[in-house]
């Protein structure tokens, strides 16, 4: 029977994890151990870094040691994951901004904690159920839990506004004799992560993570030529019910132009802005922006939706969020649910944060483990704690978590749950033991199956194709800022947890040296220990 390659490294992994939990079940006396029922995690061994491998050491240090490479921090730390043994380590205690390697930090604490079959719940609201002829008197409430998945219309198994309004339908509405209200009050916090920069906040990227969240909070906007020369270029938003507020100031020009365009949203609203010239003869191209207020937009949409179903909607569309005044919010509790959407399991949105490296889906993760856990990390201070934001206590869990699988947190800062800040602050070492630790728990294979293959799939697609169905690994980029995280399996069938990291990387190169590194680790053979 022939074997798929893949198919044999993944075996390889899940056995390491074995190993693992044999190496969990024998800590020395003292150590502390938790009970996962009762809110609590076995905690992972802490191995001295005694000795490192001298022929892995020689190969590493060669590549980071070329004078014509030697722009760039770089911090890397690599350790068996058959006996935690430290294989290689150098700056591995420094602290680094680790970009999208942020994100493993948040999955595999909302895994743990959340479990892979956590789902999100978006609920329809009112005050109460229709009358014999359809009709609601008051509000109707839209009431968002942080779902990431949410969409405007039907896609697979992900959650639709449309299928709300069928759901609602179903339930004998016929009319609406109110307002629709989009509720993202469910999250308390700020509309954006500490230390994101003010110029990617109008990309995707920069997306607002609000509990109410549809279609990932962006459109797409589309720019090509014109008809004719001299006249406006074409710029098309998709989708049609974007609220984005179009002023086109571009021009199609000479076939011999240079494209030449500027794209600005205004960050406190939806105003689009699109200036410059566009070759007649050019090649259409997009650009994909996140927008304000979304909310207001899920509100609107589902408004639409409703109509199109045939249910009468005489009010306007408002929205609620954490700052509305309690006695103005409504009470879940209190409430008829008409309809609701179970977004998908944990394990997918987990699946999709990695492999894409999904910002606004990390963010909303974040925020959701705040939300859920909060109450296990109080802040000393009352007053602090009631108005704490959930973006906050979900960095406390994520700290708290690393802490109780005896992870040396000291130093760290830990902002935002994608790494999108510039003021998170990681160690090499610290990332290489947390994916060492989710190694050892229920959620592993989830875990695993979520990072992106090597030259297969997600943000490795198109690199280390050499190893593919043996390195498994999440990467991170910002400007000067390139990590990459993750596992791999050696020729000798050992599965290896490695980190590397490189800030202050002005040159071009900082990618092909990690993939270099990488390479030199995935093709591990021991030798000599240096002691």
């Amino acid at each position: 029977m022939k074997l798929n390659r893949a198919a044999v490294m993944t075996g390889a992994f899940v056995a390491s994890l074995l190993t693992i939990s044999v190496l969990l079940l024998h800590q020395p006396t003292g150590f502390a151990r938790e009970d996962k029922q009762a809110g609590k995690e076995n905690a992972s061994p802490v191995v001295p870094a005694t000795t490192t491998d001298a022929g892995l050491t020689r190969e590493i240090d060669r590549i980071l040691n070329q004078t014509e490479r030697s722009q760039g921090r770089f911090g890397v730390f690599v350790m068996s994951a058959k006996n935690a043994r430290v294989l290689y380590a150098r700056n591995s205690d420094q602290l680094f901004t680790p970009a999208s390697n942020m994100k493993v930090y948040t999955t595999a604490v909302a895994l743990d904690l959340l479990g892979p079959d956590y789902r999100w719940r978006t609920s329809v609201y009112a005050n109460k159920q229709p009358d014999a002829n359809g009709t609601l008197e008051g509000d109707v409430t839209l009431f968002g839990r942080g779902a990431p998945d949410l969409l405007s219309k039907p896609k697979g198994d992900a959650p639709s506004l449309t299928k709300l309004a069928d759901n609602l339908f179903q339930a004998g509405v016929r009319e609406v004799h109110g307002n629709i209200i989009g509720d993202n009050s469910y999250f308390r916090g700020e509309l954006f992560g500490l230390g994101w920069q003010w110029n990617d906040l109008q990309w995707y990227f920069g997306a607002e993570p609000s509990a109410l969240s549809i279609d990932e909070n962006s459109v797409e906007v589309t720019i090509g030529p014109g008809k004719k020369q001299g006249g406006s270029a074409n710029v098309v938003i998709n989708p049609e019910t974007s609220p984005l507020q179009l002023r086109n100031e571009t021009i199609t020009g000479e076939q011999s132009d240079t494209a030449s365009i500027g794209i600005v949203r205004d960050l406190s609203g939806n105003d689009l802005r699109v200036w410059g010239d566009f070759p007649v003869n050019g090649r259409a191209f997009s650009a994909f922006l996140s927008v304000h207020d979304p909310a207001t937009w899920a509100a609107t949409v589902f408004k639409r939706a409703l109509i199109s179903r045939g249910i009468k909607v005489d009010g306007d569309v408002r929205t609620r969020d954490f700052r509305t005044a309690e006695t103005d919010k409504i009470d879940p509790q209190k409430s008829v649910e008409l309809a609701h959407e179970d977004s998908e399991p944990l394990s997918a949105i987990i699946r999709h944060t990695n492999k894409e490296s999904d910002n606004l889906y990390a963010e909303l993760l974040l925020r959701t483990i705040g939300k859920e856990r909060s109450a296990s990390v109080p802040d000393p201070d009352p007053r602090k704690n009631r108005q704490r934001g959930d973006d906050e206590a979900g960095t406390a869990v994520v700290r708290s978590w690393l802490e109780s699988k005896n992870i040396n947190t000291k130093g760290l800062a830990i902002r935002d749950g994608s790494g999108l800040s510039r003021l998170d602050l990681v160690t090499p070492e610290t990332t290489a033991r947390l994916l060492l630790a989710i190694a050892g728990t229920n959620g592993a294979a989830v875990f695993h199956e979520s990072l992106p293959i090597a030259g297969r799939d997600g943000t490795l697609n198109a690199r280390l194709k050499k190893l593919t169905g043996r390195l498994f690994a999440k990467t991170g980029t910002l400007t000067y800022v390139h990590s990459l995280a993750g596992y791999t399996v050696t020729p000798e069938n050992e599965t290896l947890v490695f980190a590397i990291m490189c800030n202050d990387a002005t040159g071009r190169d900082a990618v092909q040296i990690i993939d270099e590194i990488a390479t030199a680790i995935a093709e591990f053979r021991p030798s000599a220990p240096i002691k």
